[in-house]
């Protein structure tokens, strides 16, 4: 009889279902065919580009409601760019616009509180369930090496046999009122983007944007989302492939891509981590057939080192004004790090945050 795979302790949930059990970490970008192999994953990528995917015994229906209550964040907040600072980022974007070098870039700031020890991460999750519903809502937390919980709008990838679409957002207010044609301008931008990268996995002609400019309703704000779909190319070989084509998601670095992740490495004064990653399952079937669905990992916390963290930013465009740009990081940010410090009926009021 052959050996068990030895079970970690480790948890995951997502809409509708829980795993646990871990029997092994893979680093996708070093073995990608990995993933092709039979199981539930659970994928969690940096935005500097590490991806790693731990493989779960253990599949469950619907996730287990009780649990430690979250004790709330109770010490301040702090920015790694504080107001003038992001201000400053802003506008130095707007040089490399304004020189040729970009046409968009999407710059960020990381929030984080000390939280010594490490929580449980479904208690938290309980609560973002609960006070800021999220389409792409999930959790992982396998101690010592993963702590991530997502209250995430936006599909990165959906994968469903030989079917990839993507739904990138760009363009965010508090109400259908206040988008404007510069977020209108933006959203088709990276549109195009994502259609690009999708045309480097897909068959000829079958790449489409089959929703432009959508409106959806989260708590608290708005967004412009579209839908790119494509027929996927035969392959042994599919996330090397796609994460080839596709990573970091184009909405959360800018057009083109590559400057666009030049121009962030010189705004930015910490690294993003899963922040603006990816995070979500893969299952592969005794026969083969995957289906996944990765989210680009904003609205999301994660746990390391003796601090949460919690990232927020903005794209930013030729047309931006950078006081109005700090302003929608504040906005994005506001609910979710309200509920995780225990503000009771969190809304659109921020917890303290000490720049």
């Amino acid at each position: 009889m052959p050996d068990q795979p030895r079970r970690r302790t480790g948890s995951a949930w997502f809409d509708g279902f829980e795993l646990d059990g871990v029997t092994d970490v893979i680093d996708v970008c070093d073995e990608p065919e990995r993933l092709l192999e039979p199981g539930w994953w659970v994928v969690v990528g940096e935005f500097e580009g590490r991806v790693r995917a731990w493989r779960f015994a253990r599949r469950r229906e619907s996730p287990r409601d009780a649990g430690p209550g979250w004790p709330g964040v109770t010490g301040p907040w702090r920015s790694s760019l504080d107001r003038a600072g992001y201000v400053a980022a802003v506008e130095r974007t707007r040089e490399h616009i304004r020189e040729g070098d970009v046409y968009q870039a999407n710059v960020c700031r990381v929030l984080e509180a000390d939280v010594p020890d490490e929580p449980d991460a479904r208690a938290l999750g309980r609560v973002l369930a609960a006070g800021n519903p999220a389409p792409f809502a999930g959790g992982i937390q396998v101690p010592g090496e993963v702590w991530v919980v997502s209250a995430s709008p936006e599909l990165y990838l959906d994968v469903a046999g030989s079917t990839v679409t993507s739904a990138p957002i760009k363009g965010t207010a508090r109400t259908p009122d206040g988008l404007t044609d510069k977020d209108r301008a933006e959203n088709v931008m990276i549109t195009d983007l994502v259609r690009n990268d999708l045309h480097h996995v897909c068959a000829p002609g079958t790449v489409e944007v089959s929703t432009l400019l959508g409106t959806e309703l989260h708590p608290g704000l708005v967004h412009l989302v579209s839908t790119v779909r494509g027929q996927l190319v035969p392959t042994d070989d599919l996330w090397s492939g796609l994460l080839g084509a596709t990573y970091p998601p184009g909405s959360v670095s800018g057009a083109p891509k590559s400057s666009a992740l030049r121009v962030i490495a010189e705004a930015e004064p910490v690294a993003r981590g899963p922040y603006c990653g990816a995070f979500g399952w893969v299952h592969v079937d005794d026969d083969g057939r995957t289906t996944a669905r990765l989210a680009v990992a904003i609205r999301t916390f994660w746990w390391a080192d003796g601090a949460l963290r919690f990232g927020t930013g903005a794209g930013i465009t030729w047309g931006s004004d950078p006081e109005t740009e700090w302003t929608e990081t504040e906005l994005k940010a506001a609910r979710l790090v309200a509920l995780a410090s225990g503000v009771r009926g969190a809304r659109d009021g921020a917890a303290t945050v000490r720049d």
